[in-house]
C-alpha cells in the first residue's frame, strides 16, 4: 500500500478565515485580471487528468487545489512520522513549540497572529532541518493540512536577508492557483515583518524585461519562473539560497513542469538549500526527487493501519441499480446516520441516485468532476456545515475530505483500476471518510456481479481484514451484526 494517508481529522491552520483569502483573491485579480481554474498553466501546459474506469476522471493539480480550499484547521495527522537523516550519526531535533526555534519576534508574532499555537507533528521534525546551519537538504511526505505550506513558508521568511534587495527563495507549485495559495500564507505569516517582499512568477504577470527582482522571495508555477531566470534575466538563479518544490507527485503528471523544473534547479549553485514536498512517495516520485535534491533528510508518514478497526466493514449482495437503491433504502431505515457519502463510478449514475434519494425526501448534495473547483468546494462545506445529510460523488471526492458527522460511506459502486482489478488505494481512501476521530463508522459494498464478489475478496486479501456479507432485508440480523 502507498504511504499517502488517508486517516486523518481534520481541523486547519494552513487556510485563514473568508473574508481575509476573498481580499486576497481580490488583490490578485487586480493585479493580473480575471483568472479561471480550468484554464492552461503556462500558455503551453496542461495538466494531467488521471483516466479511470469509473467515467470521472480526476486532476491532480484541481484535487490538491480543492483540498486547500476546504482546510479550515490543521490535520491532527495519526501517523508515526519516520525521519531518515543523510548523516545517522548527528543527534535528531525535533520541536514542540514555536520558540525553541529561536525565530525573529517579527515572525513568532505572524505565527501566531495565524492561528498556530504549537507545531504539528511534520512541523516538529521538519522545521529543526529547514532552518538548520549550515543547510540541510529535506524530501518531506505530506498532506494537504498538515501545516506542510505554513513550515516551508516560515523557513523561507527565515532565511532570506531584508537588507539584500534580490530574489533568495524560490518556490515553484504545478499551478497558478496553489501558487496564489502559497503566497497567501507568507504574506500573512509575513505581515510583522513588511522589509522582506513577495513577488508572483506566474502567467499574466507582467515584468519589464531584464531589470532585476528587488523581492527577496519569487513563488510561481515552473514555466513563467523559468522564463524569468532564463529569457527575462528577472532572477539571478546564482543568487537563489533556498528552493522549494511544491506538490511533486502533481507536478510530475503535468505535462513539461518535471522538465522544466530540472532546468531550473541545474541553473542553482551547489550550496542552494533544496526542499522536496509530495503527498505521495510513487517510484516516480522518487527518481523525480533524487534527481532534484542531493544528500537529503527525508520524512515519510507510516501508516496506522489500525484505524481499520473502527470501521465495520460489510457487502450486500444485489442483482441491479433499483436493488442496490433498495438496500440503500432499508440500511436508512434500520440506522441511526447522521452524514453518509455515496460513491458512484460514472457522473450518469450519480445523477440517477441523487434524483432517487431526492424523491424519498433525502437532503443530497451531488459531486461531480465536471464541477469547477470551486462549486466542488461550495457543495462540500454545504456539506460539512449538515445542510445536506448525504453526499452523491464520483471519485472527486474519494481523499481529502473530512466531514466528522460521517458516520456511513456506501461504495453503490466497487472501486475498480483500469484492469478491472479492486484499486484498493481508492477503497481506503473511500471508507476512511468515516470512523473519524475514533469514531465507528459503517462501510457498505454493494455488490451486483461476480466479479464484484472477486472485487471484495480482493479488497479482504489486500488488507488482511473480512467484509462480513449483510442482508438489508433482514431487520434483526442487520441490528445484531451493526450494533
Amino acid at each position: 500500500m502507498s504511504g499517502d494517508s488517508w486517516a486523518v481529522a481534520v481541523d486547519f491552520q494552513e487556510a485563514t478565515n473568508p473574508s481575509v483569502q476573498l481580499d486576497f483573491a481580490k488583490k490578485v485579480d487586480r493585479m493580473l485580471g480575471p483568472r479561471t481554474i480550468r484554464g492552461d498553466i503556462n500558455g503551453n501546459i496542461v495538466s494531467e487528468r488521471i483516466e479511470r474506469r469509473d467515467g470521472d476522471n480526476v486532476d491532480l493539480a484541481e484535487q490538491s487545489l480543492l483540498n486547500k480550499l476546504i482546510r479550515r484547521s490543521l490535520v491532527r495527522n495519526r501517523n508515526q512520522v519516520e525521519v531518515l537523516q543523510r548523516d545517522p550519526t548527528s543527534p535528531l531535533y525535533s520541536v514542540k513549540t514555536f520558540e525553541e526555534l529561536r525565530l525573529k519576534p517579527e515572525l513568532l508574532k505572524g505565527v501566531y497572529n495565524m492561528g498556530f499555537n504549537r507545531p504539528s507533528r511534520i512541523q516538529e521534525n521538519a522545521l529543526p532541518m529547514m532552518l538548520a546551519q549550515p543547510p540541510q537538504n529535506l524530501i518531506a511526505q505530506s498532506q494537504s493540512g498538515t501545516g506542510k505550506t505554513a513550515a516551508f513558508s516560515l523557513a523561507m521568511l527565515s532565511h532570506v536577508n531584508p537588507a539584500n534587495k534580490w530574489t533568495q527563495c524560490l518556490c515553484i507549485s504545478p499551478t497558478y492557483e496553489l501558487a496564489l495559495q502559497i503566497g497567501q500564507v507568507i504574506e500573512q505569516m509575513g505581515k510583522f515583518y513588511p522589509d522582506v517582499k513577495l513577488a508572483y512568477g506566474i502567467r499574466g504577470n507582467r515584468v519589464e524585461r531584464g531589470v532585476k527582482l528587488q523581492e527577496q522571495i519569487v513563488i510561481g508555477t515552473p514555466g513563467t519562473v523559468l522564463d524569468w531566470c532564463t529569457k527575462y534575466k528577472l532572477i539571478d538563479p546564482k543568487k537563489i539560497t533556498m528552493f522549494v518544490l511544491d506538490e511533486a507527485d502533481v507536478m510530475i503528471a503535468t505535462q513539461g513542469h518535471r522538465d522544466q523544473s530540472i532546468r531550473i534547479h541545474r541553473q542553482l549553485t551547489k550550496n542552494c538549500q533544496m526542499l522536496l514536498f509530495s503527498a505521495t512517495f510513487e517510484d516516480s516520485v522518487w527518481r523525480f526527487a533524487e534527481q532534484v535534491v542531493p544528500e537529503p533528510n527525508i520524512i515519510r508518514l507510516k501508516r496506522e493501519e489500525e484505524t481499520l478497526d473502527t470501521i465495520k466493514q460489510f457487502y450486500v449482495v444485489c442483482r441491479e441499480k433499483e436493488d442496490k437503491f433498495t438496500a440503500l433504502c432499508n440500511l436508512y431505515g434500520s440506522l441511526t446516520i447522521a452524514q453518509a457519502m455515496i460513491f458512484c463510478h460514472t457522473r450518469k449514475m450519480a445523477s440517477w441516485l441523487t434524483a432517487n434519494l431526492t424523491k424519498e425526501g433525502h437532503q443530497v448534495a451531488l459531486l461531480s468532476g465536471e464541477m469547477t473547483v470551486e462549486q466542488r468546494a461550495s457543495v462540500i462545506e454545504r456539506f460539512r456545515n449538515g445542510k445536506e445529510k448525504v453526499l452523491v460523488t464520483t471519485n472527486v471526492c474519494s481523499r481529502g475530505i473530512d466531514v466528522e458527522q460521517v458516520s456511513l460511506v456506501v461504495n453503490f459502486d466497487l472501486p475498480v483500476d483500469l484492469d478491472g482489478n479492486a484499486d484498493n488505494e481508492t477503497y481506503l481512501h473511500r471508507i476512511g471518510r468515516t470512523g473519524r476521530f475514533g469514531r465507528r463508522g459503517f462501510a457498505v459494498n454493494m455488490v451486483d456481479s461476480k466479479h464484484s464478489m472477486d472485487i471484495i475478496n480482493q479488497i479482504e486479501m489486500h488488507f488482511n481484514r473480512r467484509i462480513k456479507k449483510l442482508d438489508t432485508s433482514n431487520l434483526e440480523e442487520m441490528e445484531t451484526l451493526i450494533s
